[in-house]
């Protein structure tokens, strides 16, 4: 089965994660405490975002030469939104190339995947780390509906690796089983979804 059956039209990715990256943007453009306790433990809200910013800059480099040399380089200086906002027009930039969608793509210590594969990796970040600073800041958390099914796909993939131990998720939380898409999608992740 290709990639194309198992995560939606190759197309439609970028499409998806740049709905949800709208959404999330909405949500970031309220930040003002950048102090604020997140779902991701020990970190900050400043530290979620400059997580965000670097990865969005990183995504944006790989795209485009086929690795990043850092995936950790962000930074939020006077005004994080304003940084949080640059990251994913820059990401953006890069991945309306449609060449990504042949290249092959170096994430982090991930390994190296097709442009597609790569592209859905970003979708399932934003689509989390999106959770993850909407309950910060105690905002409403909507995401597309077909974003959160490719996104949870992805995670649901990712369990069932037979090397569980080279995870990228936390471990998995337990809910019910007749939850919706997007907190089967946030229990994958490690995230518990009453988290408040």
């Amino acid at each position: 089965m290709g990639h194309s059956a198992a995560y939606g039209d190759d197309m439609d990715i970028r499409d998806l994660d740049r709905r949800v990256l709208t959404t999330v943007d909405k949500i970031v453009s309220g930040v003002t405490d950048l102090g604020l306790r997140t779902p991701c433990t020990g970190w900050t809200l400043g530290d979620l975002l400059t997580h965000q910013v670097s990865e969005n800059h990183a995504f944006a480099v790989a795209l485009r030469d086929g690795a990043a040399p850092d995936w950790a380089s962000g930074t939020l200086g006077d005004d994080p939104y304003r940084a949080y906002a640059d990251s994913v027009n820059a990401f953006l930039a890069a991945s309306a190339d449609d060449a990504v969608l042949e290249r092959q793509v170096t994430v982090r210590e991930f390994g190296t995947f097709p442009g597609p594969i790569a592209l859905t990796m970003h979708l399932v970040d934003s689509v989390a780390h999106g959770w993850d600073l909407a309950r910060t800041l105690d905002a409403p958390y909507e995401p597309d509906p077909e974003a959160v099914h490719v996104a949870l796909l992805f995670a649901e993939r990712m369990r069932a690796r037979p090397r569980p131990d080279d995870d990228v998720f936390a471990p998995a939380v337990e809910i019910a089983p007749d939850a919706g898409e997007l907190d089967r999608f946030l229990a994958l992740t490690g995230r518990d979804p009453a988290w408040r």
